[in-house]
């Protein structure tokens, strides 16, 4: 039988007898994650790339696509509002931005490309940029 506590119940009960105040998290819920997740499938002669990217509109995500090259970037600002007969005694704002950058194995025809933002998922359609023949035939004289 033993009657000392385990290193982890001492540590729990240390910090939860310390100040609430000390431990208060983010009124709007989790940030955004380090990494945006995606999904990268192809199909024929397109890639189709799914983006998880929670919480943010879609006029503060910005997808960027140089040739084999594409840049997912999402911007988040939030912050709480306050009447006219309110006083702020505490205000917890979140700005912070994520982007992410992965290289397809073959060039995307960027004029070609649509975006389509819905459930916090982004779904981009990257045809392929079509090859031009790199070989003619050349005539002999």
């Amino acid at each position: 039988m033993n009657l000392l506590p385990t290193r982890t119940s001492l540590f729990d009960d240390i910090f939860r007898d310390l100040a609430s105040g000390y431990y208060v998290k983010p009124l709007h819920g989790d940030p955004l994650p380090a990494q945006i997740k995606i999904d990268v499938k192809e199909a024929g002669n397109a890639y189709t790339v799914q983006a998880e990217i929670p919480g943010v509109p879609k006029e503060d995500i910005h997808v960027d696509v140089q040739g084999s090259l594409v840049t997912l970037r999402a911007e988040v600002k939030q912050q709480d509002s306050q009447t006219k007969d309110e006083r702020i005694l505490r205000s917890e704002r979140y700005y912070g931005s994520v982007s992410r950058s992965f290289e397809l194995p073959t060039e995307v025809d960027s004029a070609e490309c649509t975006a389509k933002f819905a459930n916090g998922v982004l779904t981009l359609q990257l045809p392929k940029k079509s090859k031009a023949p790199n070989s003619s035939r050349i005539k002999v004289d």
